[in-house]
């Protein structure tokens, strides 16, 4: 006798066992071949669906907003670009508008740029309103009046922003233009020419320059990336917002400001857009500047994205599809980023559950583990900043205009962004 096949038989009896007890328990439950409630199945794949979905979303709407937008803008302004009829000897009169405060530091380096500007100097007089200035920014502008009749001194006795100032100079101005900056940045010589060679076309509502932000600064690698997106737009039609540090459009199309607005430069690109006229960037008018730290371009970029909320408060028309001519890029480049921040909370916060094992096992959490550890890296270089050289430099500025996108909303709600700056 071979033990061996007595072993055999008996493990065969009692699977035969096993399975005739699992067989009668099925019988018990209404048959042999009753399937397994759905709603139970349905229960246990829930979490896992919910966070892959979830991520999904959050993944989708930050990559189209930072990476699918600008492509397929590029190649729409690749297949349909817009161009103006150039007109290169219009030589309208023109009123420069410069609005400052406290900017002694600058202002006489920027008169000296506008007043060596490639244009008849019998066509041109520059309008400087002083916001109730406290340092010496009034005795210099004075004494440039005082050696040039183009030169005129306006001041406000009390603080009160850039809107009440252009509304200022506007009524002020003599000129069929207003080329309307800031005080910091320096003007290449030729701007002026190259942004009324644009400005001569009818269709051309108003025209900004090109601003070079110089230095290392992660803000600097940031703003070229949003310059380029800035030049698809124009391209293609029209860009939704303009540069205060250099801009110009005709006098009788600037009408009156509210007050208490925070972006004067989005208020009149947008109110261009809606009576159907253009906004271009010319990019052979250059502005140059500093690029900001990231503690200062924080509180820069605060003050602009609180006046984004005010600016779709008060101009709904502007989400409106066949009311805004440029609605696509209003969405895709202004109105989504608004909600980016969120998007990478939600993000965090999904990948994080799948961390944790509060989700079934399989490819989905494996993927928003990978997800999380790329995350993980990300906010690790962001701390680190300059300490891990560009990549940190640049991540910490994504991760520090996001925080200031929170920051302009909570300002927003509760109107604590101050209009003068």
């Amino acid at each position: 006798l071979d033990p061996a096949r007595y072993l055999q038989a008996d493990e065969i009896g009692a699977f035969r066992a096993r399975k005739f007890d699992r067989c009668f328990q099925k019988a018990g439950n209404g048959g042999l071949d009753s399937p397994p409630e759905p709603a139970d199945r349905s229960q246990e794949d829930w979490p896992l669906n919910a966070t892959t979905f979830a991520a999904a979303v959050a993944l989708a709407f930050l990559t189209y907003t930072y990476f699918g937008y600008p492509l397929l803008l590029g190649l729409l302004a690749r297949l349909f670009p817009w161009r103006p009829s150039l007109v290169a000897g219009w030589e309208p009169t023109v009123s420069v508008c410069l609005a400052v405060y406290n900017c002694e530091a600058f202002i006489d380096a920027k008169l000296r740029d506008l007043l060596t500007l490639d244009y008849p100097p019998d066509k041109m007089e520059i309008l400087v309103y002083s916001d109730a200035s406290s340092d010496g920014t009034d005795a210099i502008v004075s004494t440039w009046a005082q050696s040039d009749h183009r030169v005129h001194l306006l001041r406000g006795d009390t603080r009160t922003g850039k809107p009440t100032a252009l509304n200022c100079m506007r009524e002020r101005a003599t000129g069929e233009v207003l080329l309307l900056t800031d005080a910091r940045q320096r003007i290449d010589r030729a701007a002026l020419r190259a942004l009324l060679g644009f400005l001569a076309d009818s269709q051309v509502g108003c025209v900004t320059g090109n601003l070079v932000l110089e230095g290392s600064a992660g803000s600097g690698v940031y703003w070229r990336y949003e310059n380029w997106i800035r030049k698809q737009e124009s391209r293609l039609g029209s860009v939704i917002g303009i540069t205060g540090s250099l801009s110009a459009i005709r006098r009788r199309d600037l009408r009156t400001l509210p007050s208490d607005l925070i972006l004067d430069d989005m208020w009149i690109a947008t109110e261009t857009r809606l009576r159907r006229a253009r906004a271009l960037l010319v990019e052979d008018a250059i502005a140059r500047d500093q690029a900001f730290s990231d503690e200062r371009e924080f509180g820069r970029k605060a003050r602009t994205l609180a006046g984004n909320y005010q600016l779709f408060a008060r101009r709904p028309r502007l989400l409106l599809p066949f009311v805004n001519p440029s609605w696509f890029e209003t969405i895709s480049h202004k109105v989504l980023r608004l909600f980016c921040p969120w998007f990478l909370l939600a993000l965090l916060v999904t990948c994080s559950v799948a961390a944790a094992g509060l989700v079934s096992p399989g490819l989905e959490r494996d993927l928003l583990r990978g997800l999380l550890s790329a995350q993980i890296a990300f906010y690790g270089l962001a701390a680190l900043g300059n300490r891990a050289g560009r990549v940190g430099a640049v991540a910490r500025t994504f991760v520090v205009l996001n925080a200031a996108a929170v920051v302009g909303l909570w300002r927003a709600l509760g109107g604590r962004q101050k209009i003068t700056w």
